[in-house]
């Protein structure tokens, strides 16, 4: 079994908001991170799909459609967007890093060809990533 990892990096703006709770617990839980205005985040995306290598190729995937498959499913969707109001996934959900990983694991599942998603890796900062894995 290969693991192959490609990285990507997108910008995007979000705050965070619970509507069942308070304005005062919302603050209280958030902080400045609560500001309805947002705030925003240079991201750095790392996706590692799993697999053999192909004979006839040496590849374990195609790092193009690789790149293609991220930049369509993912960075097109959320590069500078305030995910709270343009992403739908972020409707009815608060848009941690940890939501923000799931989505991208969703958005990636099963659209693999000859390789399986193995992990999904996003940094927020240098010192915090969220990963996620799960059978695909």
């Amino acid at each position: 079994m290969v693991y192959l990892t490609r990285r990507a990096e997108f910008s995007a703006s979000h705050y965070y908001h619970n509507p069942k709770l308070s304005a005062e617990e919302n603050l209280r839980i958030f902080g400045k991170c609560n500001n309805p205005h947002g705030h925003g985040h240079n991201y750095t995306l790392e996706v590692t799909v799993a697999g053999e290598v192909d004979e006839r190729s040496g590849f374990v995937v195609d790092l193009k459609r690789l790149k293609e498959l991220m930049s369509r499913e993912v960075i097109d969707g959320l590069d500078h967007r305030h995910l709270n109001k343009e992403v739908p996934e972020f409707r009815d959900k608060i848009p941690t890093t940890e939501n923000l990983a799931i989505a991208i694991w969703d958005r990636l599942k099963g659209k693999l060809d000859g390789a399986r998603l193995h992990r999904v890796r996003l940094y927020e900062t240098d010192d915090l990533f969220v990963d996620v894995y799960g059978e695909a």
